[in-house]
């Protein structure tokens, strides 16, 4: 979305029964507030998002992907109601707008941590999140598809450096490292991220963003209610701390986390906000090393800092 775009936008009235867009709150917020907002906003999201491949790694030895992905975003769902509740402001789109996002939180929420949460069985915390860590060189991909921007030669170069880096994460699978399927799911993790964040930045300018993340999040519980059962028999079996991190995972790398992440993206554009999300990996690298002593395989970090540094190749411009 330009800025041409978004400043339009936010000069037209709202039409009655439609939702405000959450920007225009930002033209309400004094400038130099809103741009303290915006990156604060980004690094808790950031912050919180590398705490998540911690605490799917410590959670999963007792909850299986299915009942994982249910017990964060029913979490998640009671997190978010309460924090609407307090906010005054839940206000239900309609028509394609609804369908889009329930479609959206269905991929976020539902499919999006069964990937995850299936990968990080066999890949320790660190290798999973540099492998997701390539959804900012996908929006880039996704936005030249579906924004008509084209493929200039830095994306392709750094397609072409982030892919060898994948190859490289693979290559330490075939050493015992870690396993090839838990790779693809972690790439298809890398995937529905991206979309996610596209169609999400698709559909904000018709519904604010609390009222996205909490109708998405309860898509996804939706979604996931067949875990129910397994979910009951492992919550009875499994030990507090792997209860703990389940709960910590639906408060906040998933309520808090994407409210700051919609909050933020309101505000800015997707592909500079992508960029922001370079430092979940090496924050989840030193957090699954300091809390589960946990390091990658030499080879799978040498193929993770190829990964980043495609990304940084495809997305950075130079001024």
């Amino acid at each position: 979305m330009t800025n041409t775009t978004a400043d339009s936008r936010q000069t037209q009235p709202v039409s009655p029964g439609k939702v405000a867009d959450m920007t225009l709150t930002a033209v309400a917020t004094p400038p130099a507030t809103n741009r303290f907002l915006v990156p604060v906003a980004a690094a808790v999201t950031v912050v919180l998002w590398g705490s998540a491949f911690i605490g799917i790694r410590s959670a999963g030895f007792d909850y299986s992907p299915g009942a994982l992905a249910l017990g964060r975003i029913l979490v998640g769902t009671l997190a978010l109601t309460v924090i609407a509740g307090l906010a005054g402001k839940l206000q239900l789109p309609r028509g394609r707008t609804l369908v889009g996002v329930l479609v959206w939180g269905v991929l976020w929420f539902g499919l999006y941590n069964l990937a995850l949460n299936a990968a990080e069985r066999t890949l320790d915390a660190g290798t999973a999140s540099l492998l997701v860590g390539l959804a900012p060189i996908l929006i880039a991909v996704f936005a030249g598809i579906s924004l008509g921007e084209g493929f200039p030669a830095r994306l392709l170069a750094g397609i072409g450096i982030a892919f060898a880096g994948v190859a490289g994460i693979a290559l330490a699978t075939s050493s015992g490292a870690s396993d090839g399927i838990a790779v693809v799911l972690g790439l298809a993790a890398a995937v529905i991220y991206a979309g996610s964040t596209i169609l999400q930045k698709r559909l904000l300018p018709e519904v604010d963003s609390l009222t996205m993340t909490w109708l998405g999040c309860l898509a996804g519980t939706v979604a996931c209610l067949p875990f129910a059962p397994v979910l009951l028999d492992e919550l009875a079996t499994a030990p507090a701390s792997a209860t703990l991190s389940v709960v910590y995972l639906g408060v906040f790398p998933t309520a808090i986390a994407f409210v700051t992440w919609g909050f933020a993206l309101t505000r800015t554009t997707a592909g500079r906000l992508g960029a922001a999300t370079y430092a979940a990996a090496p924050l989840a690298l030193l957090m699954s090393w300091l809390l589960l002593g946990e390091v990658p395989a030499p080879i799978a970090l040498i193929g993770g800092t190829l990964c980043l540094t495609g990304v940084l190749v495809a997305t950075l411009r130079l001024r």
